[in-house]
C-alpha cells in the first residue's frame, strides 16, 4: 500500500502532463482537419473520422489518467478494462481516423515526399509486417502477465509509462498491419493477413485463459478470474470489429466491377 501511495503522490505531475498531451493531440488533429477542409472544399475531411479520433483519444486517456487508471493499481479487473481500451479499442479507433492520410494531405509537397520515403524505409517496413506487429503486441502481453513485470510496473512510474506506451504502440502497429486505412507502401495479401490475424487472436485468447488458471504475481485468484474473463470476452468483441473491417475491405477489393457501358448509363 505504501508503494501505491508513493506512486500516486509522485504521479500527479505525470497525470497532468499526459492529460495535456492528449488535449494537444486532439486540438492538432481537429485544427489540421479543419484547415485541410478549408483549403479543399470539394474534399472535406469526413465527419466520422473526427468522431473516431475523439473517441479513440478518450479511450486511451481514461486508461492512463483518472479514476479508472488509479483504481487499476489495486484492482486487476480495472487494469484489464484499461488494457482493452488502451491496447485494442483506442488503436482501432485512431487507425480508422486515418491520421497519416490527414498529415500527407496537409503537408507541403517536399515534406510529404520525405514522409513518404520514411514510410517506405526498411525499419518501418519491418515494424509494419503483420508477423512482427503480432509478436510485439501479443508477445508483449505474454511477457507482462507471465513474469514479474506486472507487479514491478505498479511500483515504478517510469516502467509504468514504458509498459503502457508499448501496449498502445504495439496495439496500433498490429491494427494498421491488419487493416489498411492509411497509405501502406508495403502491402500483404488478404489471405496472408487473415492467417496471421487468426493466429494472433488465438494467442490473445490462450493468454486470457492462462491468466484465469494461473494468476499473475500479486493478483488474487478471484481478480485473475474476473480479469481473464473480461480479457477473453471483451477482446473477442473488439476483434469481431477488426475482422469485420478486414472482410469488408476484402469484399470491396475483389467484388466484380460493372462493365464500362453499364457504369456509364448509371
Amino acid at each position: 500500500m505504501n508503494n501505491n501511495h508513493d506512486y500516486h503522490s509522485n504521479g500527479l505531475l505525470f497525470d497532468l502532463i499526459i492529460a495535456i498531451l492528449f488535449i494537444v493531440m486532439l486540438v492538432i488533429y481537429i485544427g489540421t482537419a479543419i484547415a485541410s477542409s478549408n483549403r479543399n472544399r470539394l474534399r472535406k475531411w469526413p465527419l466520422h473520422r473526427y468522431v473516431f479520433w475523439v473517441i479513440g483519444l478518450l479511450c486511451a486517456a481514461v486508461s492512463v489518467v483518472g479514476p479508472l487508471a488509479n483504481h487499476a493499481h489495486v484492482d486487476f479487473k480495472a487494469h484489464m478494462i484499461g488494457h482493452l481500451l488502451l491496447g485494442m479499442l483506442a488503436p482501432l479507433l485512431l487507425a480508422l481516423a486515418a491520421p497519416m492520410t490527414l498529415l500527407l494531405r496537409t503537408l507541403k509537397v517536399p515534406a510529404a515526399r520525405r514522409l513518404s520515403r520514411l514510410l517506405k524505409s526498411y525499419p518501418v517496413r519491418i515494424l509494419n509486417h503483420p508477423i512482427i506487429a503480432s509478436i510485439l503486441n501479443i508477445g508483449g502481453l505474454w511477457l507482462l502477465y507471465t513474469t514479474d513485470l506486472y507487479i514491478l510496473m505498479q511500483q515504478n512510474i517510469f516502467l509504468h509509462l514504458v509498459v503502457h506506451l508499448h501496449v498502445f504502440l504495439a496495439g496500433y502497429l498490429f491494427t494498421v498491419s491488419m487493416i489498411y486505412i492509411d497509405p501502406i507502401p508495403h502491402r500483404f495479401s488478404f489471405i496472408y493477413r487473415s492467417v496471421v490475424l487468426v493466429i494472433a487472436l488465438a494467442g490473445h485468447s490462450i493468454l486470457s485463459k492462462h491468466i484465469y488458471a494461473e494468476p499473475p504475481n500479486g493478483v488474487s485468484t478471484a481478480q485473475a478470474e474476473s480479469g481473464g474473463m473480461l480479457m477473453y470476452y471483451g477482446g473477442d468483441a473488439i476483434d469481431i470489429i477488426l475482422i469485420t473491417i478486414l472482410c469488408l475491405q476484402w469484399f470491396r477489393a475483389t467484388r466484380p466491377r460493372p462493365p464500362l457501358a453499364m457504369s456509364t448509363r448509371v
